[in-house]
């Protein structure tokens, strides 16, 4: 099978230009699934992704403000306006709903909050791993966040933060990832430096007593990696959120799976 064409383009939000990946057909009769990413990373998560579930519907996934290509805010904005922003940027390109939206980690609380601000635009939503820890983990990691140093002159910030990311993205990976694929997606996250605690402090200080009023139809897709238990808790909050899980995936599911989530996908938006 000849898969699509990924494309890259700009369009506008409130922080300036937005980045995004597209592919599909323009005119498909299905509504646009558009994706939203982890932090910290890029739509250059969802290559992989894209490619099998735009085959019959357009696809696009964008950079949050202040990672990948998107311009940055002037400060942290929280996840309402990073949700706000993603609405300025679908308005832009003409887009008058209805879009489907699928979110991974820090982009699963983007989408719903999407779905809570612009119900116009929003039909169905889809998640993999919400982030809802226990409320005195995420104050510790709100306090982390908020004291991350800032990048030093000798470099050592800098350093022990690339550290951290190629442990998680390359020395940690799921063993099917080519080394090459690896790297790439450790150049993906390393790109950010200081501001890659921005999206955090809007996760850790999220109030999710707000999942319950995300009225539209929902599905968790669900690997068995860290934060399942507390993701599948936090699917229980909201009043239409079905449940789907793949334990026998952990990590790096776009990369070794893409074709099984898209599966579940389709089952689910139609």
């Amino acid at each position: 099978m000849i898969l699509p064409t990924i494309t890259r383009g700009y369009t506008q939000c409130r922080y300036g230009q937005m980045h995004y990946r597209a592919a599909g057909p323009v005119d498909a009769a299905l509504p646009t699934l558009i994706l939203l990413h982890q932090n910290p990373a890029s739509s250059y998560e969802y290559e992989p992704l894209i490619a099998v579930m735009a085959t019959d519907r357009r696809v696009v996934a964008f950079d949050t403000p202040g990672y990948g290509m998107s311009d940055a805010p002037p400060a942290p904005p929280g996840v309402a306006a990073y949700a706000e922003s993603f609405g300025d940027a679908l308005d832009a390109m003409g887009m008058k709903g209805p879009v489907d939206v699928y979110g991974f980690h820090t982009g699963t609380l983007l989408c719903i909050e999407l779905a809570l601000l612009r119900p116009d635009l929003v039909r169905n939503v889809a998640l993999t791993g919400i982030p809802m820890f226990p409320p005195e983990e995420r104050a510790a990691q709100l306090q982390a966040a908020l004291d991350q140093p800032e990048p030093d002159e000798e470099g050592e910030v800098v350093r022990a933060l690339h550290d951290k990311f190629w442990s998680y993205v390359v020395r940690n990976r799921d063993p099917r990832v080519p080394l090459d694929k690896a790297v790439r997606n450790f150049a993906d996250k390393a790109r950010v430096l200081h501001r890659f605690t921005w999206a955090y402090q809007g996760v850790w200080s999220y109030d999710y007593d707000r999942l319950k009023g995300m009225a539209k139809p929902a599905l968790l897709i669900q690997p068995a990696e860290d934060l399942a238990n507390v993701s599948i808790e936090a699917a229980s909050l909201m009043p239409n959120c079905a449940v789907r899980e793949l334990p026998d995936l952990r990590d790096d599911i776009f990369d070794v799976a893409p074709e099984r989530i898209a599966a579940k996908l389709r089952a689910f938006l139609g």
